[in-house]
């Protein structure tokens, strides 16, 4: 990389703290937009449009990766913070920035098909139906690892391997660039609440990674579905995700889900077979806790009470509500979900939100559950876990 073709070399916020690291920042939002004079993008031809400058970012990112540094990148999903699958030393990176505990196996990310055969030992006819049906796309499958061809950290000593083809021009092309397998958790600290803009990734890693590639807010905003695909046709969930169980049905004959997601896991536990399913997750700062009952009357009815109880012992609360239910906490701090109508909202704004209680100070948190059907599964598996497993069960009023 010479002097012309340096880009930003610093994300915003000034030079790096003592004992940190610069951190490269790259705004490839332009990436997309097509050359009016049909000029191939990142081509001999240079036209100074901006998705030209955008494609060399992505190359000056992707040498970043071969070098065996760490970036983190856009997926339609969320931000994820990206290493050579294959280099030791470059995985470590990832969990020494994260704080990731060793136990807790990474997602591979791939650009291709063919890729994938490169990385496992087999692909049996259910996995092949659900590649088919939702690759690239926010679904990862569990397979069997071949020996030797990726770092042993990130798998944790497994024999099987997570692998997912993202739905995103800036990771499917900047994997592509790499030539690598790109081993990606999501790029935040581990526990706090997964990042779906660039900006959240430089509030939790500036200085800790190689480079932040700025595609723009992700679009689902939760992370993949996990599963394993068996011989015989049927599904297993192993986490919720971006893909609902109902449209894995319409796919295989059978879908179940893991036994292990109705609880809260911790360092006991066995090893995982998913990635982020076995410690918190997900956390803001303050106390969250997850709100149900039999009516929507009974829970904003126990919310209104505890947020009152706790306002009153001096701590500063709020409550995630669904637009049906905001005006029920009338002087209350509410940060919408979204409608109950299209869980797709809660997905995306669901992070956001949490990071905002914590840009707030916000000390006790409330959160309205939802319907665990559909895209629903997914947001409360994410609501559960960053409230650790902590659930206020509202009784019905009788008059």
């Amino acid at each position: 990389m010479n002097d012309d073709q340096k880009l930003q070399s610093e994300a915003p916020g000034g030079q790096p703290q003592a004992g940190q690291r610069p951190t490269y920042w790259w705004n490839v939002k332009n990436l997309e937009e097509t050359v009016a004079d049909g000029t191939e993008l990142g081509g001999s031809s240079y036209t100074g449009h901006p998705s030209q400058f955008a494609a060399l970012a992505l190359r000056e990112a992707a040498a970043l990766l071969r070098a065996g540094d760490t970036v983190a990148f856009p997926t339609e999903t969320v931000y994820g913070l990206g290493a050579d699958a294959r280099n030791t030393a470059a995985v470590e990176a990832v969990f020494a920035a994260k704080g990731r505990p060793s136990d807790n196996p990474l997602i591979v990310h791939i650009a291709r098909r063919g890729q994938l055969d490169e990385l496992v030992q087999q692909v049996n006819g259910t996995a092949e139906a659900l590649i088919k049906a939702f690759w690239p796309g926010p679904l990862t499958l569990v397979l069997p690892v071949k020996p030797g061809v990726l770092s042993p950290r990130v798998t944790a000593g497994l024999d099987t391997v997570a692998v997912r083809m993202p739905d995103h021009p800036v990771a499917l092309r900047l994997i592509a660039e790499a030539g690598c397998p790109v081993a990606a958790p999501s790029a935040n600290r581990s526990g706090r609440p997964s990042p779906t803009t660039a900006e959240h990734v430089r509030e939790d890693l500036q200085g800790r990674i190689g480079g932040i590639v700025d595609g723009g807010p992700t679009g689902v905003g939760l992370e993949s579905t996990v599963v394993q695909a068996g011989d015989d046709g049927t599904v297993t969930i192993l986490r919720p995700g971006g893909i609902t169980a109902e449209q894995l049905a319409a796919v295989c004959p059978a879908v179940t889900t893991d036994p292990g997601l109705a609880g809260a896991a911790g360092p006991d536990a066995p090893a995982p077979r998913s990635p982020g399913v076995k410690y918190t997750h997900y956390a803001p700062k303050g106390r969250l806790s997850v709100v149900e009952g039999p009516s929507p009357a009974a829970v904003t009815g126990l919310i209104r009470r505890e947020l009152a109880v706790a306002g009153a012992s001096g701590e500063r609360t709020a409550v995630l509500a669904f637009d049906e239910h905001a005006a029920d906490y009338i002087g209350q701090r509410v940060y919408s979900l979204g409608s109950l109508a299209t869980l797709q909202e809660a997905g995306q704004r669901l992070y956001g939100v949490l990071r905002r209680c914590d840009e707030d100070g916000i000390t006790f948190i409330l959160a309205e559950a939802c319907p665990p059907h559909g895209l629903g599964a997914a947001v409360m598996n994410r609501l559960l876990k960053a409230a650790g497993h902590r659930v206020i069960r509202a009784e019905e009023t009788r008059g």
